[in-house]
């Protein structure tokens, strides 16, 4: 399985994905975002006082889970974060990447103050179909 056939897979199943992460206190923390994808990266936004965004800072490796559909097909995908807050990449973000209006959470728009990215480098992903009764695809970065 290539990398944008699990792209194409997540998007038939939802714009909401969880991710986990885990802090200095080794606990996990869960909560959905709504990424969007450039290339190879999916991006998220946040605040970099966000729980999600310290954990990172701490310990980069993240995972995320595509909502499952009434079928119980799936999307997971293990990978790096970096948190991005450099008026750059907030700029060139900010507008034409995603599917809803990030001012309705940073009214600042790019130069809020604690405005951040999440970008997200995959390592390797799995799709599931039926919760895996029905086959499995892996892909890994080589």
């Amino acid at each position: 399985m290539q990398l944008d056939e699990i792209k194409a897979e997540g998007a038939r199943l939802s714009p909401w994905v969880h991710i986990a992460t885990v802090g200095a206190d080794n606990k996990p923390h869960v909560v959905p975002v709504h990424p969007a994808w450039e290339g190879d990266t999916l991006w998220f936004s946040t605040s970099t006082k966000s729980v999600k965004a310290r954990n990172i800072a701490v310990n980069p490796a993240v995972a995320m889970h595509w909502q499952v559909d009434e079928s119980g097909d799936g999307v997971m995908i293990w990978g790096t974060a970096t948190v991005h807050t450099d008026l750059d990449t907030k700029r060139r973000l900010w507008t034409g990447l995603f599917d809803y209006d990030l001012n309705d959470f940073m009214p600042d728009g790019p130069e809020t103050p604690d405005a951040a990215f999440v970008a997200v480098v995959p390592d390797r992903a799995l799709a599931l179909k039926q919760f895996g009764m029905a086959g499995r695809d892996t892909w890994r970065r080589s």
